[in-house]
């Protein structure tokens, strides 16, 4: 971690812009049905609180394409965290107009002020340098927490750096610590699983793993493209028809480098995508025509997880089977079972695999979960995250 955190810089009574990551799911009464991400923002804001500073909150909810729409509104947040924080958090109307502004400046020591949905502004997306001044212009210290939006060179994870010294919260410092040190300098025999839909969507991840792993192991929707690229066919499964000479190139690389690529052995498969569907295990050269894999199969359970228990460095991102429908889910869940039972460092990758992970009760049995789906894929690939470029360095 090169770069400065809350810990570097003096903030006491200090007013702090912090980026946050308060994305979280809301039914359809905009009640929060996963408070994860706010839990996680809690060792910052009780840091500053500490340190007697004034404390202004903000992140984006949802995708309401800048304009202002009541259902993508933070209030549930600010609601959320005055219960977690068992003091109140002042919501502020807006984000940068006079309800804001006004808030801002008669914030006093102690106090919290959540700005509304930064995304309720085109100007936030586009990184727009006049709205990240103003923004900036409340405060005298910016702080980004946010590591699920730290791979998005936005207004308030990249621009307000430019008007504010900028450094990193607890959250961030964390992802960086374990993430870092799982690709920098693992403890071996480190193993990578990936998984969800698409090839493409992991093409530089399994690129840049190919160079760190001892073993890859790939199930999911993505499995199919390289049973395909061997010549079998996957009946009506998943399968990027032009990505199968990647998925050729990509067997021959990890042959060339010494890595143990393992794909599925069998596979689970329904008549059609639903969660009642009729279903059957086969081997993964005898997919039917007409039917579709949904998981891998007890045979691929057993395979992964007897080369797991050797692992003393476990990286996963992706499901390995359509595990919201409870009879897809069995190969996910036995995987996520496996991991919580190691002496070994387990890294959950965020996204559907830390859902997935939560679903089954897991989640404390784990190293870390990232709070970062995309962030935590571009960082596995060893992209530079802008969110994180722009703060100070020690």
């Amino acid at each position: 971690m090169s770069k400065k955190t809350v810990r570097d810089i003096d903030l006491k009574g200090k007013k702090v812009l912090v980026r946050c990551d308060f994305n979280v799911p809301l039914d359809e009464n905009r009640n929060i049905t996963d408070n994860t991400r706010i839990v996680a923002a809690l060792p910052t804001i009780k840091y500053l609180l500490e340190n007697n500073c004034s404390v202004i909150l903000c992140s984006h909810l949802g995708r309401p394409k800048g304009e202002f729409k009541p259902e993508f509104s933070l209030a549930p947040v600010a609601k959320e965290l005055s219960r977690l924080l068992g003091k109140e958090v002042i919501m502020a109307k807006d984000v940068i107009g006079e309800d804001a502004k006004t808030k801002a400046a008669n914030l006093k020591p102690g106090e919290i002020l959540l700005l509304e949905n930064v995304r309720f502004h085109r100007e936030e997306t586009d990184n727009d340098p006049e709205f990240s001044k103003a923004l900036a212009s409340m405060a005298e210290v910016y702080v980004n927490d946010a590591f699920g939006a730290a791979h998005r060179a936005h207004a308030s994870t990249v621009g307000v750096a430019a008007y504010l010294p900028a450094v990193s919260g607890f959250l961030i410092e964390k992802e960086l610590k374990f993430l870092g040190e799982a690709l920098d300098n693992p403890v071996r025999p480190f193993m990578a699983i990936l998984g969800g839909a698409k090839v493409s969507d992991k093409i530089g991840v399994i690129d840049s793993l190919l160079e760190k792993v001892d073993t890859l192991m790939i199930g999911g929707g993505m499995a199919y493209t390289f049973f395909k690229a061997q010549g079998y066919s996957v009946g009506n499964s998943m399968c990027e028809e032009d990505k199968l000479d990647l998925a050729r190139e990509l067997m021959q690389k990890a042959k060339d480098r010494g890595v143990k690529l393992m794909l599925p052995v069998d596979t689970r498969v329904g008549k059609e995508f639903k969660p009642d569907t009729e279903s059957k295990t086969v081997a993964w050269t005898e997919i039917p025509d007409g039917w579709e894999g949904f998981d891998i199969g007890e045979k691929t359970i057993e395979m992964f997880s007897e080369e797991l228990k050797k692992a003393k460095t476990v990286v996963w991102n992706g499901p390995l089977g359509l595990f919201e429908f409870d009879q897809f889910a069995k190969g996910t869940n036995a995987i996520a079972k496996v991991l919580s039972e190691l002496d070994a460092t387990t890294i959950i990758g965020g996204g559907d695999s830390a859902a997935a992970v939560r679903k089954a009760g897991l989640q404390d049995k784990m190293t870390h979960i990232s709070t970062g789906g995309g962030a935590s894929l571009e960082f596995l690939e060893g992209k530079k995250l802008p969110g994180i470029e722009c703060l100070q360095d020690k």
